[in-house]
Order: structure tokens, then C-alpha cells, then sequence
């Protein structure tokens, strides 16, 4: 049993010694790179993160139902939002909100899938970047710029192998058999991983993967209700936004790794 132990911590050890050199190393070569941010600023996302730790994920089929959306999530308590580029002139209403709320409401961009895809990110104001997806390129893209990316993981070996190209959290999608017991066995087994689950996150169970190991969660359908928006009722999603937000805040924040 000690030997066992003593192999985990090792482990352990040895995996953030590798992600701490990888973020040294890019913070020391950033000289003509473009688009860099300042390591205060990649520090403070990861912060914002560990204290609301609940992010609302929209995606909606029409131009003119993203800002009353995402107005609406913020009304209820969202203290982070991410537009998906999936959504009609998603930029444009990122830059918006950007413009609206900096330094209340942090603001990041989600369906990345390559490094042009960052690149406009981040020139229309985003925050952090989000994947579906587990893409080394994207993921190395942003940790040379001092950029918080979480990419998309569906396993353990994902998850870790995101965590050694650079990513300070990984998404958990789409959701698990087994959902916060599942989140409660992968944290436990590798401790240095700062999971978001997303998928399988609703307004009730959002707190019980926040009390079972995860770092954050991110909500979708079950805040951005897509019978509400159709029928314009964004006092609904307002409603549920306060909902999962008092189960959120009773997890209190996160410890960073």
C-alpha cells in the first residue's frame, strides 16, 4: 500500500512538473508571437473559474435570441458566459457583451476547432477558449499565448493527455454514464485535473458535480431552455439561471491545482 501511494504521488509529481515547465517554457518564448496575454490576465480567467464555478453555454438558432439569452442568464446570477460559434453572428455579440460587462462578467468563446477560430476569438474579446474536442493544436496554440483553453474530453486519457499539452481544464463532453460518481472517480484517481463537465449538467445536479471533485460545470440546454427562447419567454431562463446558481453557490469555490 505504501509503495502504491508513494507511485501515485510520483506520478502526480511528475505530471505537473511537466505542465508547469510547458507553461514556463511558453511564457519565455513568447517574443513575436501575436495575440499574447499577459500571464496576470490568464491567472485571473483561472480565478474567475475557481470562484463562480458554473458557466452558461449558449447556442441558439437565430441572431436575434442570443443577446436576450444571454441577458437573461446574466440577470439570473452568470457570472461567466460563452458564446458558441455554432450561434448566427456569434463575434458580433461577443464583442458586444465584452464591450458591456468587462471586469464583471468574463466572457469566452466556445466551438473552437482550429487555431483560425481563436485567432478571430480572440480579436472579437474573448476571455478564454472552449473546444468540443480534444485538439493538441489548439490547445498548444493558446498555452504559448498565455491563454486559458479548456478543450473537449470524453475519457481519462483525454483529460490527461490535455492536461500535458497545456489546458488548466478540461471539459468533460459529452456527458458520462454515472455523471458526478464518475467525475468523483477520475478526480480522485488523478487529483492534478481540473474537470468542467458539461453535458449531463442540469439545474439540480449542478452542486452534486461541483461536491464530487469537479473544478466548474457548464450549463446548455437545461438553462438555455429551447422551448423558452422559441416562445420568448427569457424570464424563464432567468428563473433557471437563479436556480442552478444557488445550488452552485452552496459548493463554495474551488481550491486551484
Amino acid at each position: 500500500m505504501a509503495l502504491r501511494i508513494a507511485a501515485t504521488r510520483s506520478v502526480s509529481k511528475c505530471l505537473k512538473t511537466n505542465a508547469t515547465r510547458s507553461l514556463s517554457t511558453a511564457a519565455s518564448s513568447t517574443g513575436g508571437l501575436d495575440r499574447v496575454q499577459s500571464r496576470e490576465s490568464y491567472e485571473a480567467v483561472l480565478d474567475k473559474f475557481a470562484q463562480i464555478r458554473a458557466c452558461a453555454v449558449l447556442r441558439t438558432a437565430t441572431s436575434e435570441d442570443c443577446p436576450k439569452a444571454m441577458q437573461a442568464a446574466i440577470d439570473g446570477g452568470f457570472k461567466i458566459g460563452e458564446f458558441t460559434l455554432t450561434t448566427p453572428d456569434c463575434l458580433q455579440h461577443l464583442s458586444d457583451f465584452r464591450a458591456k460587462y468587462d471586469g464583471d462578467v468574463m466572457i469566452g468563446c466556445g466551438t473552437i476547432m482550429n487555431t483560425e477560430d481563436a485567432e478571430n476569438a480572440m480579436d472579437a474579446g474573448s476571455e478564454f477558449i472552449i473546444t468540443p474536442v480534444m485538439l493538441p493544436d489548439v490547445i498548444e496554440w493558446c498555452r504559448d499565448r498565455n491563454i486559458v483553453c479548456v478543450p473537449g474530453c470524453q475519457t481519462p486519457t483525454e483529460l490527461v493527455t490535455a492536461y500535458r499539452h497545456g489546458a488548466p481544464l478540461q471539459k468533460l463532453f459529452p456527458g458520462v454514464a454515472g455523471g458526478p460518481m464518475w467525475v468523483k472517480a477520475v478526480s480522485s484517481a488523478l487529483p492534478f485535473l481540473s474537470i468542467n463537465p458539461t453535458s449531463g449538467v442540469d439545474l439540480d445536479n449542478a452542486g452534486d458535480f461541483l461536491n464530487m471533485g469537479a473544478a466548474s460545470v457548464g450549463l446548455v440546454a437545461p438553462l438555455f431552455d429551447p422551448v423558452a427562447i422559441s416562445n420568448g419567454d427569457f424570464d424563464q431562463i432567468a428563473k433557471n439561471a437563479e436556480r442552478v446558481m444557488t445550488n452552485v453557490k452552496t459548493a463554495g469555490p474551488y481550491i486551484r491545482k
